[in-house]
C-alpha cells in the first residue's frame, strides 16, 4: 500500500473563498463606478447637445460660420469621440471654401461657433466672408463660353471667307484657325476641371493626384501649355511674326476680338507690324549660303566629272599605260562628297579628305597592294593626277597617299614592274588589322549569307526566282571550270588585243625588297566584280557567328523545303558537318556562298508500283463474310 493522500485544511479553503469574493465585490464596485460616470458624461452631452442645439441655426441677416456637415452627425452621436474640426479640406486654391463643398459644410450661427470651436478645437475658420468669388466668377464663365462655342464657331466660320483690307485685322496661323474650336473646348474643359475640388485635395492638384493615383503619367504644365498655345504656330525663335505668310492668314477685327475672348493670352501680331528682322536677316544669309553652295558644288563637279559619274575610274587590275602615279583618297570623302554634290542646299559641303583615316598612327599606310585590288578595294578611292591636282585646288588635303609603278627591263628583254605606295606600308599595323578583320568575321551578329542550292556541283535550280543581290565569290570561282584567268568573263574582261602574259624578272626581286613594294607581272587587267551578282535559285539568310550549324539547317529547311538529314553544306569547297560547332568556328563569315547539295530519293517506278500493290486490299474473299460485311 502506498502513502495515504492528504487533503487540504477546511481553513485553506475558506481563505480562498473569501478572496475570490472580495475580487468579485471589488469588480462589481468598479462596474458600477464606470457606470455611473458614464451616465454622468451622458447627461453632461445631453444637455451640452440641449443647450447647443437651440443656438446653431442662423438667423438671417446674422453673422454665420461652416463647420462640417460629417462633424455635426458624429458629435450628435453619443457613442463617438467627438474630434477637433478640420475646414482644410474644403478650402480650394484661393484660400477660400470651395462652391463644390457647399453641401458638405453647414451653416451655423457665431455664437454657437465660438462655443464649439473653444471647446473642441479646430482650424481654419470658415465665416460668412470665406465664399470664393473667383471660382464662381471663373465655373460661371466656362459654362457661359462653353454654351457661346457652337454659336461662336458657325459666325467666324462665315467671317472669316470675307477679304480683309490690307491695313486692317490681325494675323493668325491657319493651323490655329482650323483647330481653335478644339483647342478652345480643351482649354474650358481643363479651366473647369480646375475649378472643380476632387477628394478633398486643394490648391488644384486634384487632377494630376487623381492620375498618378490611376497608374497614369499627370500631364506636365509644360505639356498642356504646348497643347493650348493658341496662335503660337506664327511666333519665331525670338518671340516675333514669322516670316513665312504662307503659314497664317488676316482675319479681321471682329473675329479677332471673338477668338479673344476664349485665348485672352495669345500673342497678337496687327496687319501693320513687321516680319522678325532677325529670321529675315538669317533668312537672307541662308539664300546666299545655298547660292554660294551650289556655285561651290558646280564648280567642283565640273572639276571632277568623272569622279561624281563614275566613268573612267582607273583600276589596280589593269594599271592605264598613261600615268606611273595614281593617288588614293578615302571612300567615304567620295561619298560624302557625293551627297554634297546631288543636294547642295541640303547637305555641308566637304572642306577636308580626311585620309589620315587610310593610315596608322605612326603615319604608315594600313594595305598592301594586292588587298587594294580585292577586299580594300571598297575603303579607297583612285585617282588620276589631274583630277588630284582639282582635288588640292578645292579641299584640305591632311595627308598625301599615291601608288606608283616602276619599269624596268631585264636583260633577256622581260620587263620587270614594282608598285609602290608612299607613304610605305607599316606590318605592325597591318598584322593588327588582318587580325582584327578576321576576329571580326567570326565574331558577327545579323549578318546576310547566301545559301545556293546545287545538283551534282552543278547550278541547275531554274525553278526558283531571284532572291537578294549576289557576287561573284571565290567559292564559286572554284566550282566552275577551270580556265585561264582573265577569260571567260564578259562582264569585265578590258583586254582585246589578246596580248600574252609578262615574264617576271627574277634578278628583279631581292630579299632586301620593303613591305610596300609590289612586284606582279604585267598581263591584261582583269577586273572581277564585287557584287554579288544575281543568281537564280540563291537565298539570304541572316545569322550570327554564336549559331550553331543545327539551327542554320533550320533555316534553310524553311527556305528550301528540305529536311535538315537530307542536307548536305559546304562552303569554298569545305564541308559543314559538325551540327553542334558555331558557324564562326566552321569558317562561315559574312557575305559567303553556302551551297545546299540535298538528298534526293531514287525513283524506282517498279518498287513504288509493288508497294502500291501491298496496300490495295485483297479480292480473293470479295463477297465473303470473311471481309465484315
Amino acid at each position: 500500500m502506498g502513502r495515504p493522500f492528504s487533503f487540504p485544511s477546511v481553513g485553506f479553503l475558506q481563505k480562498l473563498v473569501e478572496r475570490d469574493n472580495r475580487k468579485f465585490e471589488e469588480w462589481c464596485v468598479e462596474m458600477a463606478d464606470m457606470r455611473k460616470q458614464s451616465v454622468d458624461q451622458g447627461k453632461a452631452k445631453h444637455e451640452e447637445v440641449k443647450e447647443l442645439y437651440e443656438l446653431l441655426p442662423a438667423e438671417d441677416g446674422q453673422p454665420f460660420e461652416f463647420v462640417p456637415l460629417e462633424w455635426l452627425k458624429k458629435w450628435l452621436d453619443d457613442s463617438t469621440v467627438t474630434k477637433a474640426i478640420d475646414n482644410s479640406k474644403f478650402i480650394c486654391s484661393h484660400g477660400k471654401l470651395h462652391p463644390d463643398k457647399i453641401g458638405d459644410v453647414k451653416r451655423i450661427s457665431v455664437k454657437a461657433a465660438e462655443i464649439i470651436f473653444n471647446r473642441y478645437g479646430g482650424s481654419p475658420r470658415l465665416d460668412g466672408s470665406a465664399l470664393c468669388q473667383d471660382c464662381v466668377k471663373q465655373r460661371c464663365r466656362v459654362l457661359r463660353l462653353k454654351n457661346q462655342l457652337n454659336e461662336d464657331y458657325k459666325v467666324i466660320s462665315n467671317l472669316v471667307k470675307v477679304a480683309v483690307n490690307g491695313n486692317e485685322g490681325f494675323w493668325i496661323g491657319k493651323a490655329s484657325l482650323r483647330s481653335w474650336r478644339q483647342l478652345a473646348l480643351e482649354q474650358l474643359e481643363e479651366e473647369e476641371e480646375e475649378t472643380k475640388h476632387t477628394n478633398g485635395k486643394t490648391n488644384g492638384q486634384g487632377p494630376e493626384v487623381l492620375g498618378a493615383k490611376d497608374g497614369s503619367v499627370p500631364e506636365s504644365k509644360e505639356d498642356r501649355e504646348e497643347n493650348l498655345n493658341f496662335n503660337e504656330d506664327i511666333l519665331c525663335p525670338h518671340g516675333g511674326l514669322c516670316i513665312s505668310e504662307n503659314e497664317r492668314k488676316l482675319i479681321t477685327t471682329e473675329v479677332w476680338d471673338k477668338l479673344r475672348v476664349y485665348f485672352p493670352k495669345a500673342p497678337e501680331f496687327s496687319s501693320s507690324q513687321d516680319s522678325c528682322q532677325q529670321c529675315m536677316s538669317l533668312e537672307r544669309e541662308g539664300k546666299e549660303n545655298e547660292a554660294l553652295n551650289r556655285m561651290m558644288a558646280h564648280e567642283q563637279k565640273t572639276s571632277l566629272l568623272n569622279l561624281f559619274h563614275d566613268k573612267n575610274r582607273p583600276t589596280l587590275q589593269k594599271w592605264p599605260q598613261e600615268t606611273d602615279v595614281l593617288y588614293i583618297v578615302s571612300l567615304f570623302f567620295v561619298d560624302e562628297w557625293k551627297r554634297f554634290i546631288r543636294r547642295p542646299t541640303r547637305c555641308n559641303p566637304v572642306s577636308n579628305v580626311g585620309n589620315s583615316i587610310l593610315l596608322c598612327p605612326h603615319g604608315g599606310f594600313m594595305f598592301t597592294f594586292d588587298s587594294m585590288a580585292k577586299g580594300d578595294a571598297k575603303h579607297i578611292a583612285l585617282l588620276w593626277p589631274s583630277e588630284w591636282e582639282a582635288v588640292t585646288k578645292h579641299f584640305l588635303v591632311d595627308e598625301s597617299i599615291r601608288v606608283y609603278r616602276l619599269v624596268e627591263k631585264c636583260q633577256d628583254d622581260t620587263v620587270n614592274v614594282e608598285y609602290r605606295t608612299d607613304p610605305e606600308l607599316c606590318l605592325d599595323c597591318r598584322e593588327g588589322l588582318l587580325f582584327q578583320q578576321q576576329r571580326d568575321m567570326r565574331e558577327y551578329t545579323q549578318a546576310t549569307v547566301y545559301v545556293r542550292k546545287v545538283l551534282d556541283n552543278k547550278m541547275v535550280l531554274k525553278e526558283a526566282a531571284p532572291e537578294m543581290n549576289a557576287s561573284g565569290s571565290e567559292a564559286e570561282d572554284e566550282r566552275e571550270e577551270p580556265k585561264v584567268e582573265g577569260e571567260g568573263d564578259p562582264d569585265f574582261s578590258q583586254s582585246s588585243d589578246g596580248a600574252k602574259r609578262q615574264k617576271l624578272c627574277d634578278s628583279g626581286v631581292g630579299p632586301g625588297l620593303h613591305l610596300s613594294t609590289f612586284v606582279i607581272p604585267q598581263k591584261p587587267g582583269i577586273r572581277r566584280s564585287t557584287r554579288h551578282r544575281k543568281v537564280r535559285g540563291e537565298k539570304a539568310l541572316i545569322v550570327s557567328a554564336n549559331q550553331t550549324l543545327k539551327e542554320l539547317k533550320i533555316q534553310i529547311m524553311h527556305a528550301f523545303s528540305v529536311a535538315p538529314f537530307d542536307q548536305n553544306l559546304s562552303v569554298d569547297g569545305r564541308c559543314l558537318m559538325d551540327d553542334s560547332a558555331t558557324l564562326g568556328s566552321l569558317g562561315v563569315i559574312p557575305e559567303c556562298v553556302i551551297c545546299l547539295k540535298a538528298d534526293e530519293p531514287i525513283a524506282d517506278y517498279a518498287a513504288m508500283d509493288d508497294v502500291f500493290q501491298v496496300c490495295m486490299p485483297e479480292e480473293g474473299f470479295k463477297g465473303t463474310g470473311l471481309l465484315g460485311h
